[in-house]
């Protein structure tokens, strides 16, 4: 076990490799039975309480979305201690109002991805772990709660619908996720969310619009998408700066609970 602990995990995405916020920094390498994840972990202190950043896609933006090792990265973070999760990614808007520059609190997922792995249960024991309501109420409210408090322009809900990457959707595609009525489109919260459960961790999703996809007959580039990011860092770096410490120290939600009824 390592010697380092922290309570709330943060998974930075595309943009977010720069844990400013966190004093007392030190890095700490995790191995687990699934290999190294990203990066090595920053684990340090956040007004007061215990925190560890992970680098989603490397601190170099070195690997892609379907080569990350999610379950690594998630099992690293529990290894640490952690029991919620704070996942921030950077997303493409499927509807008008989630302009870029907004933040989305994502409520519910569709997953599209093709080569992932979904689960630490390969057998012999099977899971069959409900995702009905698969982000933890508590966090949501107080992320909602915190970022009204602070003027940032956040939607209570917002449908992420998960694709393979690393390519951007055609529009044929964008239009069809517009069609499932889903709100948001990103390439990583898949199978981070799915985890994360199987975990008994919470988990919330802060998902940054970036760019309108396709359907909007502006084609999105990388370097639209890097540029919003830059302008985005410093509000969700506030955004955390607040919410971590606003977090109950005790759980009040049933993520954790999860679990007893998946196991066969």
């Amino acid at each position: 076990m390592p010697e380092e602990k922290a309570e709330i995990a943060i998974i930075g995405g595309s943009g977010l490799y720069d844990p400013a916020i966190v004093e007392e920094a030190k890095e700490v390498k995790i191995y687990t039975p699934y290999g190294l994840p990203s990066d090595f972990i920053t684990v340090g202190v956040v007004r007061g309480r215990r925190v560890a950043f992970l680098p989603r896609h490397g601190r170099r933006h070195q690997i892609p979305p379907h080569m990350i090792n999610y379950r690594a990265n998630l099992w690293a973070l529990r290894e640490l201690g952690a029991t919620r999760v704070i996942s921030v990614s950077a997303v493409g808007s499927l509807r008008e109002d989630y302009e870029p520059g907004d933040f989305v609190c994502t409520d519910q997922f569709i997953d599209m991805t093709k080569n992932r792995v979904y689960t630490f249960y390969d057998g012999p024991v099977v899971a069959h772990v409900s995702m009905a309501d698969p982000f933890c109420p508590e966090l949501r409210k107080v992320c909602i709660e915190v970022a009204r408090k602070l003027g940032i322009k956040m939607h209570e809900k917002g449908t992420y619908v998960c694709i393979e990457g690393p390519r951007f959707s055609t529009r044929a595609e964008s239009r069809l996720w517009r069609s499932f009525k889903a709100d948001i489109i990103g390439m990583t919260l898949v199978p981070e969310v799915n985890l994360a459960r199987e975990l008994r961790m919470c988990f919330l999703n802060i998902a940054m619009v970036t760019d309108y996809d396709v359907w909007a007959e502006r084609p999105v580039t990388a370097h639209e998408v890097a540029r919003v990011m830059r302008e985005n860092v410093e509000k969700v770096k506030k955004l955390l700066y607040e919410l971590i410490p606003s977090i109950p120290k005790e759980r009040g939600c049933n993520c954790h609970k999860y679990m007893d009824e998946a196991l066969l």
